[in-house]
């Protein structure tokens, strides 16, 4: 009989991990002795919290992340196969949302392996659920283009697309580089488009605001460097 591959939400802050993980799941993860992590030091940080029942240095840990081949995914699930109940874990939120771990999933179903998502943190919905913006009909559209002409051009495409669709638009962008483009949307888009901007998401500092982007014009907030979602409805 194979194992289950238990896929871990990880705390996105450093706040008490009670208010983002129930009890049980914690007690699920505890239970383990198999995992495929993003970065292992992270892992063990994130184990030693929830009173992982082994010692750090008994733990089976393999890494996944961007640098993984797709030659190397079916050796990751040979624990599973061995019959161990393996938990996947990303550095932060949920795995292969935004993170690594979809490609090994998919082998895990080609491999009839039980997959069990755990309830736990997830920055975008968290900011979906708080935006006050259409939650019926939503994408995330994940990172943005760097290059500033490409940017804007997709800033415009997302409006487009939202007023079209009655749909909400999400995507992220690298922390260093968020007033850039907080700077760049209010620039691009119209008045009465609609922006909320999430930052710091279950940290004491939460910021959760939706104004429209003339409003926002006349006072942006400082998230430079602050992990942040926005969330855009035309």
């Amino acid at each position: 009989m194979t194992g289950k591959l238990y896929l871990i939400p990880a705390p996105i802050s450093q706040e008490d991990i009670a208010w983002v993980l129930p009890l049980a799941v914690q007690q699920c993860v505890a239970d383990m002795a198999y995992f495929i992590v993003e970065h292992p030091k992270t892992a063990r940080q994130f184990l030693k919290q929830i009173n992982s029942k082994y010692a750090l240095q008994e733990l089976n840990m393999r890494t996944l992340n961007e640098h993984t081949l797709s030659s190397e995914l079916l050796a990751l699930l040979d624990p599973l196969l061995a019959g161990h109940n393996v938990g996947l874990l990303s550095e932060a939120g949920c795995p292969a949302v935004a993170d690594p771990g979809a490609e090994l999933i998919r082998l895990a179903h080609k491999n009839a392996i039980t997959v069990v998502p755990l309830v736990g943190p997830s920055s975008i919905l968290l900011a979906l659920m708080a935006s006050g913006l259409n939650g019926q009909r939503f994408a995330f559209n994940g990172y943005l283009p760097i290059e500033s002409e490409a940017r804007v051009s997709k800033i415009m495409e997302l409006e487009k697309l939202s007023i079209r669709c009655d749909q909400t638009q999400i995507f992220i962008e690298a922390p260093y580089r968020n007033q850039k483009l907080l700077e760049q949307i209010v620039k691009t888009c119209c008045d009465d488009t609609d922006l909320c901007i999430a930052s710091h998401l279950t940290f004491s500092s939460e910021m959760i605001a939706t104004k429209s982007v003339k409003e926002w014009r006349c006072s942006l907030p400082d998230i430079n460097k602050i992990p942040t979602i926005f969330l855009l409805h035309g």
